[in-house]
């Protein structure tokens, strides 16, 4: 039943946001007695944190299904899928910006978010050997292109950025951070003249 409740309060966040779970509305969906939750879930914030872990496990899965069915750059195919899960489910990644994104992870959340941050580490690493990414330090590479994927999501998310041009838009920026936005030689600077 635990899975059967989750995955009513996963329906009504997607409908309205974390506002709209209610446990008596989860109790209502699941035809069951409105105490009937408090037996698996001691209180609403208990719900929504095993609504957070489930989200972010399909989170998780969504880009691995992305790398795995890349047919090159396996890395930009994570990023994009970062973002595409975004659009298509706002109100799960607003919640995953509370529930993953910050420093207050449940324990099942800290051991997704390791593993799932390792695999990245390791496919930077991967992407490294073969030629497709340039070399550096793989974790700030890692930071640096979360850093990328999280705020264009966030700014699709806010509707600061129109979702219709999503495609192309996700596509331009992730390549532009691939390329760099320094010219060759760009980062010199001319010492000013003495006058």
């Amino acid at each position: 039943m635990p899975q059967t409740l989750v995955a009513h309060a996963i329906e009504l966040l997607d409908e309205g946001g974390a506002e709209a779970v209610t446990v008596r509305e989860v109790a209502r969906r699941a035809d069951v007695s409105p105490s009937a939750p408090f037996r698996h879930f001691p209180d609403r914030a208990a719900l929504l944190a095993a609504v957070a872990e489930a989200v972010a496990l399909d989170f998780g899965a969504a880009q691995m299904a992305a790398v795995d069915s890349a047919d090159s750059l396996p890395f930009r195919a994570l990023g994009a899928a970062f973002v595409h899960y975004a659009l298509a489910h706002p109100h799960r990644f607003s919640l995953l910006r509370g529930g993953v994104f910050s420093g207050d992870r449940t324990p099942a959340m800290e051991e997704g978010h390791r593993v799932l941050t390792e695999g990245i580490t390791e496919l930077i690493v991967a992407g490294q050997r073969r030629g497709e990414l340039r070399q550096g330090d793989a974790d700030v590479i890692r930071i640096a292109a979360h850093a990328l994927v999280y705020g264009l999501s966030q700014m699709f998310v806010d509707h600061y950025l129109d979702a219709s041009r999503a495609d192309g838009l996700i596509d331009q920026v992730i390549d532009l951070f691939g390329l760099g936005v320094l010219a060759p030689g760009g980062d010199r600077r001319e010492a000013p003249e003495n006058s």
